[in-house]
């Protein structure tokens, strides 16, 4: 039997308008080199100005897709997104349990771009308790890494310190992503499961196209461990590819624009260890 190409799932939201979500995954897994595919968790009517409306996929459809791709492809890595609410992210948790879909990258996606919010409060506590246990990583920005450990980070220091408590919760390794910081470089903080720090930064970009940018930078970190690179690899190239993405701009919509998912890999990174 031959080797099998490179696979890898995204376990999200649809975007319809195709910007973020499980189409920016796709789209990245797909740059890569990686077979992506997909288990909906939920559905958006979504353009570059917002969200309009979102639905849940019934919990029972979600495990059947994941009973359908366990049963014929070989997995070697998977990322969550948007999960919607409590019962979602628990099942989610409860299928991930029984099938062989490798490290688990979660994107504790909470509120898009626009301010639509993307997960109900009360499931909060079940990414933390049920969830983040799975996870190979962690990719909060600064909003959602403040909303998990329940407290401000405004600091540096401060910013060590929420990963440590991230970390605590049962998850390897934790990325607290730097866009919502202020300065001329974006900085990423990066928490090995043996305890290193790194910083990734790059200069910040003024555009509004940066819609996605999460769902693409962690989707980048899937593509890369499924291929068999290293933590430390897959998230250096995750860096350069998402600063590629927002240097080459294109223009999509009248709102907050997708990032660019042909664009090649920035040279524009800092590495500090």
């Amino acid at each position: 039997m031959k080797k099998q190409t490179p696979q890898a799932v995204t376990i999200a939201g649809s975007d319809s308008g195709g910007c973020a979500g499980v189409q920016a995954d796709l789209k990245t897994f797909q740059n890569r080199k990686v077979f992506g595919m997909n288990i909906f968790v939920a559905l958006t009517a979504q353009n570059t100005l917002g969200v309009q409306e979102s639905l849940a996929v019934p919990p029972a459809f979600i495990t059947a897709q994941f009973k359908s791709l366990a049963a014929d492809y070989e997995i070697k890595a998977a990322k969550t997104g948007m999960l919607f609410d409590k019962e979602h992210v628990q099942t989610v948790v409860d299928n991930y349990k029984k099938v062989d879909f490798g490290p688990l990258i979660v994107d504790p996606v909470m509120i898009a771009k626009g301010g639509h919010p993307l997960l109900q409060k009360a499931a909060v506590d079940t990414i933390r308790q049920a969830l983040l246990p799975l996870a190979f990583v962690v990719t909060p920005n600064l909003p959602e890494a403040e909303i998990l450990i329940g407290s401000k980070i405004k600091t540096k220091k401060e910013v060590k310190k929420a990963a440590y408590q991230l970390q605590k919760m049962g998850v390897n390794n934790v990325i607290i992503k730097g866009g919502h910081f202020s300065g001329e470089q974006s900085t990423d903080y990066v928490l090995s499961e043996e305890g290193n720090f790194l910083e990734l930064s790059a200069p910040r970009i003024m555009t509004k196209n940066t819609h996605g940018t999460g769902d693409t930078f962690s989707a980048c970190i899937t593509a890369e461990l499924a291929k068999g690179y290293l933590f430390k690899e897959a998230v250096i190239t995750a860096k350069r590819f998402i600063q590629g993405a927002i240097e080459e701009e294109i223009f999509v919509g009248g709102g907050h624009g997708p990032t660019n998912h042909w664009a090649k890999l920035s040279e524009n990174i800092n590495i500090k260890e």
